[in-house]
């Protein structure tokens, strides 16, 4: 029996990239956040999400991108990592597709400087290739960046 993934793909400056549907709790649209003093560079603050307090990541600065400057285009990805709630800012948001194990390819070893852990391997489809992201290593139960913003 083939297995599937449900993905959902968005850009973040000219690179696609993909994370599993599974952890998705909501999109929306872009909304400021309130700034948090001393956060890292990523972190851009906290925004009220039905009564919860939940901090927003520029994803593209925390990978180490150009940082994404705010517009109507942008989305704010609502994931749930490690038991809490975290938003994930993403220059727009691309599809929902449904990928089969044989479109995921492992991620190629570039160097010993690479880490590639939080890739969980790339998407080949048609006419792209799809970077996608592992959101329990990017943002681990014990990363104090995000445990003081959360």
């Amino acid at each position: 029996m083939d297995e599937h993934a449900e993905i959902i793909s968005f850009r973040l400056g000219d690179q696609d990239f993909c994370v599993d549907i599974g952890s998705i709790r909501e999109i929306r649209g872009f909304a400021q956040a309130t700034a948090l003093p001393n956060a890292p560079r990523h972190v851009l603050g906290v925004i009220n999400l039905r009564g919860s307090v939940i901090p927003v990541v520029d994803l593209a600065a925390m990978l180490g991108f150009a940082t994404i400057e705010p517009n109507e285009r942008c989305a704010i990805i609502v994931t749930e990592i490690s038991g809490k709630m975290v938003g994930l800012l993403v220059e727009n948001v691309s599809d929902m597709v449904s990928v089969s194990a044989d479109q995921i390819q492992p991620t190629p070893d570039v160097d010993d400087g690479f880490d590639h852990h939080s890739i969980k391997g790339v998407v080949a489809l048609e006419d792209q290739l799809i970077c996608f992201l592992d959101l329990d290593v990017l943002f681990p139960s014990s990363n104090k960046d995000f445990e003081a913003a959360a």
